[in-house]
């Protein structure tokens, strides 16, 4: 499908930024992919990139066994752009000699020699702030090299192949702390790499329609449906695709939040005349769970149960099936299947890693190319609601892995009600749009407390709320205090069972946003 579009190949060689190298591509609208950099010639030359960006890393190039590149693929003819390792990595394979022990993380004054298409409209009379994140680095670029830039610790920034158009660059560009950055990786895109910002999303609706259609063929079609917005976006697609052949089944699990079912129900049936059916499954998910404290247990456990119910709703001749519709997003792929390089999984996703080898359907994941910015455009491009486009994640495994330890209907009724109110009052207090995700955890311990005059041993609440991009990296909220204080107070009075609640200010890195 991408092949209509220009694109982007980065190479992942570990850097905490290559996600944000993608979303960075994207926003200029232009199809980008992260992929391992052992890669080969040949793979790469059907892949048919227009341009190849090699992506920071943790590594020196001089360590054993660290991810390289082939040799031959410098000589391409393909724009090159290595940032960082990917710049210390050039260098090595060219012949220059890459210095190592001077450690520099953090901000550093970029001063522009040659404001070639690289850096094209930079003054070379004013300085331009930069982040650096690096231990090794060049200070003589390889012969058939120039420099293009300096810092006060770095005699080359930024360097270019006089016969080629292939760079490197010391600093990171796809962070916020480069001023400029992104007018580097735009000059790169456009003016070296000749792309054209044709990756919209009324292209990718219509691309993707296309592609639905002829994979389904004249088969029936299900897609597990949640209400969150990547099932929903995923829903809209498939419908606009091959309509009446697409049934949504609705498994009520028991791990939704508070009047989920009524709301999907509502919407899908009346609003958007799509087939569905309600599959009342919760005391299945709920005894399959009992005992099971492991959120990768959980995870499989969960996505085993969901394949069971979806096999036995098809069995039924008003809704035989063949293919399955999820909203695996690309993030979700990233993080649950290591790219193949230094980059490591981080946890199993229900949309990737939690089902079973065998099953009786066919996946069309019509969205596991976009990330989530991404998802809510192509669904305000297909009309739906600013409720549902809007709405803040809900992981698949639902409330099972915001309720810490084991999951009894107890202890997911005890959620259910305090997440119910933190949301409430976010949306009274106007500021749900502000925050990317906000959930609140049951955490799997007890606290001593005084109710009245009474000492109580109940349970601990955790509220969570992040402002992120994309959900690959996060901070935590920075709420005003009032609002906390009479969320606090409405849970620890209105919820039965617990006495304390607490705030988590960690961010992404090092935590993850979801506690499972």
């Amino acid at each position: 499908m991408t092949q209509n579009h220009d694109r982007i190949l980065i190479l992942d060689y570990g850097s905490q930024y290559t996600q944000l190298i993608a979303r960075r591509i994207r926003e200029e609208r232009v199809f980008c992919e992260i992929h391992p950099p052992d890669r080969s010639l040949e793979w790469i030359r059907e892949w048919k990139p227009s341009g190849i960006l090699l992506s920071g890393g943790p590594a020196s190039v001089y360590d054993d066994g660290v991810p390289s590149l082939d040799p031959e693929l410098l000589k391409e003819g393909i724009p090159i752009l290595g940032i960082c390792y990917g710049m210390q990595l050039i260098a090595k394979l060219e012949g220059a000699q890459v210095e190592n022990g001077q450690r520099e993380y953090g901000q550093a004054e970029l001063t522009v020699m040659e404001p070639n298409e690289l850096l094209h409209d930079f003054d070379p009379s004013e300085t331009t702030r930069v982040w650096c994140s690096h231990g090794d680095h060049v200070d003589e670029p390889p012969e058939g090299y120039r420099a293009l830039a300096s810092t006060a610790t770095l005699p080359v920034a930024a360097f270019r192949a006089e016969d080629r158009e292939i760079y490197g660059v010391q600093f990171h560009p796809e962070v916020a702390h480069t001023t400029r950055g992104e007018e580097i990786l735009s000059n790169f895109l456009f003016r070296i790499s000749g792309c054209h910002p044709t990756w919209t999303p009324g292209a990718f609706i219509e691309e993707s329609v296309a592609r639905i259609r002829e994979t389904a063929g004249d088969a029936q079609v299900i897609c597990g449906l949640s209400g969150g917005v990547d099932s929903s976006v995923a829903a809209a697609l498939v419908h606009r695709a091959i309509g009446d052949r697409l049934t949504c089944v609705f498994v009520d699990t028991g791990l939704l939040r508070k009047g989920e079912r009524e709301k999907v129900e509502r919407t899908f049936r009346r609003h958007m005349g799509i087939r569905l059916v309600v599959v009342d499954a919760r005391e299945e998910f709920v005894k399959g769970l009992q005992g099971i404290s492991d959120p990768e247990e959980k995870r499989r456990i969960i996505g085993n149960t969901f394949i069971r119910v979806f096999e036995r709703t098809t069995r039924k001749d008003e809704v035989a099936a063949r293919f399955l519709v999820q909203g695996t997003l690309y993030p979700d792929v990233i993080e649950s299947i290591s790219t193949g390089g230094p980059s490591v999984t981080i946890k199993t996703h229900h949309n990737v890693g939690g089902l079973p080898e065998e099953m009786p359907f066919e996946l069309i994941e019509p969205l596991r190319e976009l990330f989530k910015d991404e998802v809510r455009n192509v669904g305000r491009e297909l009309g739906l609601s600013e409720e549902f486009v809007g709405r803040h994640p809900f992981p698949g495994p639902g409330l099972a892995i915001r309720v810490l330890g084991a999951v009894s209907e107890e202890r997911l009724a005890v959620l259910r009600d305090a997440d119910s109110i933190y949301l409430e009052e976010i949306r009274e207090a106007g500021l749900y749009d502000e925050i990317w995700q906000a959930f609140a955890v049951l955490l799997p311990v007890h606290s001593v407390g005084v109710m009245g005059d009474g000492r109580t041993y109940e349970n601990v609440i955790a509220l969570r709320a992040v402002t992120s991009r994309d959900g690959m990296t996060a901070d935590w909220y920075h709420f005003p205090h009032d609002v906390l204080a009479r969320i606090s107070t409405r849970i620890i009075n209105e919820v039965k069972g617990v006495n304390r609640v607490t705030y988590d200010i960690s961010s992404k890195p090092p935590a993850t946003i979801e506690w499972e």
